[in-house]
């Protein structure tokens, strides 16, 4: 039936979304303690979840539109609409996913914009770090075995000749 297979990939969401919240708090806590070594790795980890919840998404709209289309609702409504619009128990259990995929996707957001700043600061930081490093001059050593500036061993080319 398409309930449940629409159910059944809504848990699948679900499941994919804790994954990716779960990479997400694994990011921050190597970016917090500076362990960039890894940093590569979970950015591929997460990309490989996101892949993944892009499948089940087209799955899940195709799915949706099948069920819309039966329940005389509009075409591409959102899980709420047709939570509205489904026969019980089905119009509880999509209301209650509904809920959970908003739960996730807030706390997604939150904890990637707080991994944005933290990468923006270190950034920041860095900038700042490499802009207060003076770099040496090229200097080179004179007759007297003392170092020389660039504007003094212009005079001093230029007295020579």
């Amino acid at each position: 039936m398409d309930y449940q297979h629409l159910s059944t990939l809504l848990w699948r969401e679900q499941e994919l979304l804790d994954l990716l919240l779960f990479k997400a708090e694994e990011k921050q806590y190597l970016i917090v303690t500076g362990k960039t070594r890894w940093l590569a790795r979970i950015a591929h980890e997460i990309e490989v979840v996101l892949d993944q919840l892009r499948t089940l998404e087209v799955e899940r709209a195709a799915t949706t539109e099948a069920i819309a289309a039966r329940l005389g609702v509009d075409a591409n409504p959102s899980l709420r609409k047709l939570a509205e619009a489904a026969p019980a128990p089905w119009n509880d259990l999509f209301a209650k996913h509904h809920e959970a995929l908003l739960v996730l996707v807030t706390e997604l957001r939150s904890l990637s914009d707080a991994n944005r700043e933290l990468i923006e600061g270190g950034l920041a930081a860095l900038g700042d770090a490499l802009l207060s490093v003076k770099t040496p001059s090229a200097g080179t050593y004179g007759s007297t075995g003392r170092s020389t500036t660039q504007s003094t061993r212009a005079v001093t080319l230029d007295g020579a000749l």
